[in-house]
């Protein structure tokens, strides 16, 4: 069997190993068009800021381990057409600019995202930056230590993590976002309230429900909102991502923002082409409906399933709740499925409550409070989300919850499920427990 793919950050990496682990004898092509793999984007803000000493250990495999399981790698190697009809890749060496046509009796699709770049006034200027592969880390690193300001522009995960590693460096710092609140598709007010508070205290400009209009300036930027101008020596564009799936367009069924759309074993509406990561569409168990969310955790599961049934559907996907965390300064945040609103836009009848509790009992030499929220059907009572955020470590209850979304509880279930108590880690009742109750007694009246 010949296979090709497209394509090897997280899931194209998780895909090439998990078909050699199980299918050894399969002749595997990679087509990549950057010079490395693997690369963990997560890690760029963590080394900014000096969590992270040495960049090298954000990558989890390397060209020659992939070749040394039996994977052919092609670096810097583009593809430029696929032809499902017929099986063919047309491909360009990038040093050379030779074109070869290559077949294939199996095609993954891993070609992942690409940064949203909107089409404003001045975005071409040489003071912007955007954050997504190594390459764009190591301009990021270079300009570090020369720049005393930075603008960023989205206040999504990577937006604020970028503003706490640029802050924590000595910039001054601006983040500019449209919504009305930072971080606004993952918490609710109660919770982003709290991680401007603390970016207000340390200094930075928090500057929310302005849309960015065009970008001048020469030796700096200057970024014109509909509210004001903003000054600083960078600005980095962190809006969000697209599929990078052009290749596919017309071949394989999308959504309408072009991801592409693959069954429980991975396959895309052509069984010989299989899809994974940030390029694809996933199962959003909160919905139960496909959605797009590049999430690394995705891509990985997604890959991995595709070395699974890539000769014959084997293990089948199990959506997933976009479960996610985010530590920024003292604060943990995390979050699985929907908010409230999020759940109302998608036209669903649910209901929310909020409840703030230490994790632990009070007669222990110190406790934490955790500030979290759950919702639910208010017909079915399943639970379709959960926010938490405490100065104590939460992320775990996230996995938790997601299990919970996962398996269709009810309130009533996260209610009563059997949690162990030990004074060192939490009350008779979890946490969770009590935010099930608090559920179930608001639902009750």
């Amino acid at each position: 069997m010949k296979v090709i793919v497209v394509g090897s950050t997280h899931a194209g990496t998780a895909a090439i190993k998990q078909t050699l682990t199980n299918y050894p004898d399969t002749d595997i092509t990679v087509y990549e068009k950057n010079d490395n793999v693997s690369f963990l984007s997560c890690g760029i803000a963590l080394y900014l800021q000096g969590e992270v000493k040495d960049v090298n250990g954000l990558f989890y495999s390397s060209p020659e381990e992939l070749a040394s399981l039996g994977a052919n790698l092609k670096m810097g190697h583009e593809v430029l057409k696929i032809d499902a009809a017929n099986k063919t890749v047309q491909v360009r060496d990038l040093a050379t600019g030779t074109e070869i046509t290559d077949t294939y009796d199996k095609l993954i699709m891993t070609t992942g995202s690409l940064p949203i770049v909107p089409p404003i006034d001045g975005i071409k200027n040489d003071n912007i930056y955007l954050c997504k592969n190594y390459h764009d880390a190591q301009t990021l690193f270079a300009k570090a230590d020369d720049i005393e300001s930075v603008i960023v522009i989205g206040a999504g995960y990577i937006g604020v993590e970028l503003v706490e590693a640029f802050e924590k460096r000595g910039k001054k710092v601006t983040v500019i976002d449209g919504m009305p609140r930072i971080m606004n598709k993952y918490f609710d007010a109660a919770f982003t309230d709290k991680a401007t508070k603390q970016f207000e205290e340390h200094g930075v400009k928090v500057v929310t429900g302005e849309m960015v209009k065009g970008f001048s300036g020469d030796k700096q930027v200057i970024v014109t909102t509909d509210g004001g101008e903003y000054t600083a020596d960078i600005a980095i564009l962190s809006i969000g991502f697209k599929p990078n799936t052009a290749l596919l367009k017309g071949q394989v069924d999308m959504l309408p923002n072009g991801a592409i759309m693959t069954n429980n074993y991975m396959q895309t509406s052509n069984p010989d082409i299989f899809g994974a990561g940030d390029s694809v569409a996933v199962h959003y168990n909160p919905t139960h409906d496909n959605a797009y969310i590049p999430l690394a955790t995705n891509a990985v599961r997604q890959g991995t399933l595709v070395g699974m049934n890539i000769v014959e559907p084997t293990l089948e996907y199990m959506g997933t709740q976009a479960s996610s965390g985010l530590k920024l300064y003292d604060l943990n945040f995390a979050a699985s499925g929907l908010t409230k609103e999020a759940a109302e836009m998608q036209d669903m009848d649910v209901q929310s409550v909020t409840v703030e509790d230490n994790f632990r009992p009070e007669f222990m030499s110190s406790t934490t409070p955790v500030l979290m929220t759950l919702v639910w059907e208010t017909k079915t009572h399943r639970i379709v989300g959960a926010q938490l955020v405490s100065e104590y470590d939460i992320s775990q209850s996230a996995n938790a919850v997601s299990i919970a979304i996962q398996a269709n509880f009810t309130i009533e279930q996260l209610a009563m499920v059997d949690m162990l108590f030990q004074p060192w880690f939490d009350r008779p009742f979890n946490y969770l427990n009590i935010l099930g109750q608090a559920a179930v007694a608001k639902a009750g009246k």
